[in-house]
């Protein structure tokens, strides 16, 4: 098979980034990767900020179309609270937000920096306003995690990316499942990352929420590959089972976004793109993201033009354990 290379497939908005430090009521250092959602008919970000300290809290900003015209609380919306939830002593980070039609609640799972690493944590809210903890999901050090919106055989689903304490081994996405959303089990890896020279060698996490398509279950994760000092952050889609998510369909062979413009080539942390969320408004897809870990911007493509590209991308539905990680590793010609 001869790989095409396909570039980058979304489409950065001309006006970026469209939220930064500057637009923000009280005094932080940066804002950026935010969780998404469509809310009363209006876009809703769910933004990490980041104070002078170092620490960061959520702030929703809404806005009708989702480009301009925020509304941005005027205080944190979702402030660490170390002395009720130890776990979360050095802040909350890199919220991805689901909707749970069974609950009718919004489930957001967040990085909680405690004392011993960062780990996810769950809290559920109706309104945005109001909030309720569920506590840590998994121990450090782990992140980058979000649910599915329904269950699996009785059980919901939450992917992660658990970090190996052998700083020469790979950072894997894992899959976990759980009766209550309280204590995980069956954890497994689901994407590995890959070998060699590819664009996401080192390690993978997710990024956006899971999103249901009639094809399969679709994630798009960030990639590293670290063979200089320098690394950057690019952008990959998988496409998982409906019925069963454990199972892999799809995966991108080249990133479909990485960081190209100033913004996102330079800030406090360089050549970054960061997406926490997605969403879908008619047939195309945004995604909002972390431009260099100091502020927000958005790009989007047509959903037909996403379906299209990951199903032509190899299949990988063969499900054994060795199969999967070969298949994840090898190069396509």
């Amino acid at each position: 098979m001869t790989w095409k290379d396909h570039g980058e497939l979304f489409v950065r908005y001309r006006k970026n980034p469209i939220l930064t430090v500057e637009d923000w009521p009280y005094q932080a250092n940066s804002v950026f990767n935010p969780a998404a959602a469509i809310v009363d008919g209006k876009i809703l970000l769910l933004v990490r900020v980041e104070d002078h300290r170092g620490f960061s809290h959520f702030t929703v900003a809404k806005s009708e179309n989702g480009f301009d015209g925020w509304e941005i609380d005027s205080k944190p919306t979702f402030f660490p609270d170390p002395v009720n939830h130890p776990e979360e002593i050095y802040g909350v980070e890199d919220p991805r937000i689901t909707y749970i039609d069974e609950m009718k609640k919004w489930a957001i799972v967040y990085v909680a920096f405690s004392n011993s690493g960062p780990l996810p944590a769950l809290a559920f809210t109706e309104d945005f306003r109001n909030f309720e903890r569920a506590g840590p999901a998994m121990p450090p050090d782990n992140k980058d995690a979000a649910v599915f919106p329904v269950r699996f055989n009785g059980k919901w689903a939450m992917l992660h990316r658990p970090a190996p304490t052998i700083h020469t081994l790979k950072a894997n996405i894992w899959i976990s499942f759980s009766f209550d959303m309280k204590s995980w089990e069956r954890p497994e890896v689901l994407l590995y990352a890959r070998e060699g020279g590819w664009w996401d060698a080192y390690k993978i996490g997710l990024s956006p929420q899971p999103l249901r398509t009639p094809e399969g279950w679709l994630i798009m994760y960030h990639g590293v590959r670290q063979t200089t000092p320098k690394i950057s952050y690019r952008l990959g889609l998988a496409l998982l089972d409906l019925e069963d998510p454990t199972k892999v369909l799809r995966r991108s062979e080249g990133w479909i976004f990485g960081p190209r413009e100033p913004y996102e080539r330079s800030g406090d942390v360089n050549d970054v793109v960061f997406p926490c969320g997605w969403v879908l408004v008619g047939d195309e897809l945004r995604i909002y993201y972390g431009a260099a870990d100091t502020s927000v911007s958005v790009a989007s493509a047509k959903m037909k033009d996403i379906m299209e590209y990951i199903m032509s991308t190899p299949n990988m539905s063969d499900d054994a354990p060795e199969v999967k990680k070969r298949n994840q590793s090898l190069m396509y010609y």
